[in-house]
């Protein structure tokens, strides 16, 4: 089945994602062009729309691969919309999200859309619903860092570059995160149809607590350690260095004293 089996409503895109999407291009802008007197609140607004916005696509990829695998159902329940509102778990999957972004600068993952999985036949189809979510944070980590693995920030402002590399930090951790092979996390979901009947019963149980399990492995010194070590030398392959990360963290906590060098715009 595929899309022509949903009606055009269903696939009509959301205002309050185009609302998103117009907050990100203006406050966008306004990191650009220095518009703001304190320039950490544009940064603020800039990567935390940007990072809804990716939440949202991150759901659609899921939903729009169910729906061509089988599942008519995902357009019925708005998934196709991109609106937010409309997930399952808009906690989980938008709220919870931004608050950790705000706390800690990592990526959470989330669970948005139910799949009706009965409706689709074939392990591949399967693995490749769960992992159309991540690839999508792969693909906006590459678009962040393409200006820095590509040299090209000649004449991009400072406040821009840095919102930029913070943007990617999150977006390489929730990619990350995502494809852990955990219960409850989509790498798990890859797996997941190629596993046995009675493993799959066994981990079943333990499903709704897989994301607690690994915050709260990343809560001991040394696997946060390795973990961010990992991350931070990504996004030196990726042409971010530490500085960049460090600053776009530091303007986007805006309330707390800003750094007087990450304050230099130019």
């Amino acid at each position: 089945m595929t899309a022509t089996t949903t009606r055009t409503g269903d696939r009509r895109v959301s205002p309050v994602f185009v609302g998103i999407l117009a907050v990100t291009a203006v406050t966008g802008w306004a990191t650009w062009t220095g518009f703001s007197e304190r320039p950490g609140i544009a940064v603020f607004l800039f990567v935390t729309a940007a990072w809804i916005v990716s939440l949202c696509l991150h759901e659609y990829a899921h939903a729009r691969t169910a729906l061509h695998s089988g599942d008519i159902s995902v357009g019925e329940k708005g998934y196709l919309t991109l609106n937010p509102l409309k997930y399952t778990h808009a906690l989980l999957s938008i709220v919870l999200p931004v608050i950790f972004v705000i706390m800690g600068g990592i990526g959470l993952p989330g669970g948005a859309v139910f799949i009706e999985r009965n409706r689709i036949q074939g392990r591949w189809k399967h693995s490749l619903i769960s992992a159309a979510g991540p690839l999508t944070n792969v693909l906006f980590a590459v678009a962040c860092t393409a200006p820095f693995w590509l040299h090209s920030l000649d004449g991009v402002p400072r406040d821009f570059e840095f919102a930029l590399a913070f943007l990617a930090l999150l977006q390489v951790t929730a990619a990350i995160l995502n494809f852990l092979p955990v219960p409850g996390l989509d790498g798990y979901g890859v797996i997941e149809p190629w596993l046995s009947y009675n493993i799959k019963r066994q981990v079943a149980p333990f499903a709704p607590f897989g994301l607690l399990f690994v915050f709260a492995l990343l809560w001991v010194p040394s696997i946060n350690t390795h973990f961010f070590d990992a991350i931070d030398a990504i996004l030196r392959g990726l042409g971010i260095s530490d500085v960049d990360t460090y600053c776009g963290q530091n303007l986007y906590r805006f309330w707390q004293s800003t750094d007087q060098y990450c304050s230099i715009s130019g």
